[in-house]
């Protein structure tokens, strides 16, 4: 679960994300895609908060911004299209972010069936909450995707599922300590 610096609920800190790992043993390797490495075609997170500093920049390059450059027919494609300079400077921008405003913490789940049952749950019952609703200065707000900007949690997956049930709160309460 991720936490954001001036996000708040009854004085806690609000969850702004929720994510979980389909492999084992990857949580190094995606923090350090999402906190570290700067190349948002490996983190939907951070292209995400790329979005919307392009977006309160009102910055032309938003469009280009959507290209991918991962695949050898992406590159092909779109490399020439990028500012790689600008790009580079937004990503130390995005990283400067996440670093000074984002925290987290992680509980284990050992299957990947749960991780998704858990994963599906949590986000559900965050975005269809009335009260768990962001600040009017969380940067989200600038999204160019509707569903974050509504849901006040940087994900679009997996928020309008079922929520937990009381049973189930109890049992990842416990699942946590």
């Amino acid at each position: 679960m991720i936490f954001e610096k001036g996000e708040k609920f009854n004085g806690f800190d609000r969850i702004v994300r929720v994510g979980t790992l389909i492999g084992e043993n990857h949580l190094r390797s995606r923090l350090n895609q999402h906190f570290v490495k700067e190349n948002k075609n490996r983190s939907i997170f951070r292209k995400n908060i790329g979005r919307c500093f392009l977006n309160m920049d009102n910055s032309k390059y938003l469009d280009l911004w959507e290209l991918d450059s991962t695949s050898k027919a992406d590159k092909d494609k779109n490399l020439k299209l990028l500012d790689l300079n600008f790009e580079k400077q937004l990503e130390t921008r995005i990283s400067n972010y996440i670093q000074n405003n984002l925290s987290f913490c992680v509980f284990q789940v050992d299957t990947k069936e749960q991780r998704l049952f858990w994963e599906s749950k949590i986000v559900s019952t965050l975005a269809k909450s009335k009260e768990l609703t962001p600040s009017k200065n969380w940067l989200g707000n600038y999204s160019t995707k509707e569903k974050i900007r509504q849901s006040g949690l940087w994900q679009v997956n997996e928020l309008y599922n079922e929520e937990l049930t009381e049973t189930e709160f109890e049992q990842l309460k416990r699942q946590i300590t």
